[in-house]
């Protein structure tokens, strides 16, 4: 039998915080998180932060024939980069930046977002930060951040480590909605630049910067002219602004988020049956840290572009009547571009027709 004393102890009141899930912290974090919301919000919000299921009424005086497009993606392994040096803010833009390119290559304009956090003991400090990232996005996206989940999982995650998801739903007009359907041989394609490697290829990045050439997160890079940590948590960038003049200009045929799987596996997502691209290698600036990783780890050219945007984090495909038009909105626009390719023609052999072609 065992004695008094453990009797006692077994019969002691246990609580959720003694297993880890302090709810009353939640509550103070989640009363935070509303006020940072609510900055996002616009007429078409209905109610608040808090409700079992987020409102958003469509103004269907807005929109003919309203078509909602929808994407969910996460932030991937550049936490890990985020832990280490204590940057929060700037994963949560990379999560919304990043969902919003998704349905902007369909012509869709971004109208609400959800966000995913989860942790193992809720440090306020950090989900603020990650909120206030999200939230500042959101804004900049005019996007509203309606509603999410934070969600404690002690023993699921460790001391200081969260993953972060996030739910994005836009619109588009039926009859501006963008597939690459009317993409013909003969167009053209336009790069635009990437800021870093956004949010792809930090399993391989991390790997060659502080495995193999054992950097520090806070080291001088000659070769890169920047600090390891700063060049790798550089946000991953927005193109909504861009991408909706050349869609409402009426010039755009197609367009490819080039995110996991870099150019050769993104751009043929959107090319039509018996057509391929036809990508000229050089004719872009390959940022340095792309080439710096290539040299580190001697990767191969084709591993180097289907793990890592190489500096170009949108492609346009625009019909080649229509370039014109295009380049003089990019210049006024003052926004960077590189013509990279064309689309050509398949073999009508090549039962793989949809693909991409380096030269």
């Amino acid at each position: 039998m065992p004695g008094s004393d453990a009797i006692s102890a077994a019969h002691k009141s246990v609580t959720y915080a003694d297993a880890g899930v302090d709810i009353s912290s939640g509550d103070r974090t989640k009363e935070r998180i509303k006020f940072l919301a609510k900055r996002t919000f616009n007429r078409n919000v209905l109610g608040g932060i808090g409700g079992f299921g987020a409102l958003f009424q469509l103004d269907l005086k807005k929109w003919t024939e309203p078509i909602l497009v929808s994407s969910a993606d996460g932030v991937g392994t550049k936490l890990k980069l985020a832990f280490e040096l204590g940057i929060h803010n700037t994963v949560g833009a990379d999560l919304v930046n990043h969902c919003v390119n998704d349905i902007a290559v369909q012509g869709a304009a971004p109208l609400f977002f959800l966000d995913y956090l989860a942790t193992g003991r809720l440090d306020a400090s950090i989900t603020e930060q990650v909120v206030e990232g999200l939230a500042d996005a959101c804004k900049a996206n005019g996007c509203a951040l309606i509603g999410g989940e934070t969600a404690q999982m002690p023993g699921f995650y460790g001391d200081g480590e969260y993953d972060l998801a996030g739910f994005i739903v836009g619109a588009v007009e039926k009859s501006k909605l963008i597939t690459g359907a009317t993409i013909v041989p003969g167009d053209i394609l336009i790069g635009l630049p990437s800021t870093g490697l956004h949010t792809n290829g930090y399993s391989l990045a991390r790997k060659l910067f502080f495995e193999v050439a054992k950097y520090k997160p806070t080291q001088y890079i000659g070769a890169i002219g920047d600090k390891a940590g700063n060049a790798l948590m550089k946000v991953h960038r927005s193109y909504l602004a861009i991408v909706q003049k050349l869609v409402n200009a009426g010039l755009v045929a197609g367009m490819a988020h080039i995110t996991g799987g870099g150019i050769t596996e993104n751009l043929p997502r959107v090319l039509p049956k018996g057509t391929a691209a036809h990508v000229e290698l050089g004719s872009w600036p390959v940022l340095p840290i792309f080439e710096h990783l290539r040299e580190l780890g001697q990767v191969p050219q084709d591993e180097m572009m289907r793990t890592f945007n190489m500096g170009v984090g949108m492609i346009v495909v625009v019909p080649a009547d229509k370039f014109s038009k295009a380049k003089a909105l990019l210049n006024r626009a003052e926004e960077k571009f590189h013509v990279i390719g064309r689309i050509i023609k398949a073999d009508k052999n090549d039962k793989d027709s949809r693909r991409v072609l380096y030269s």
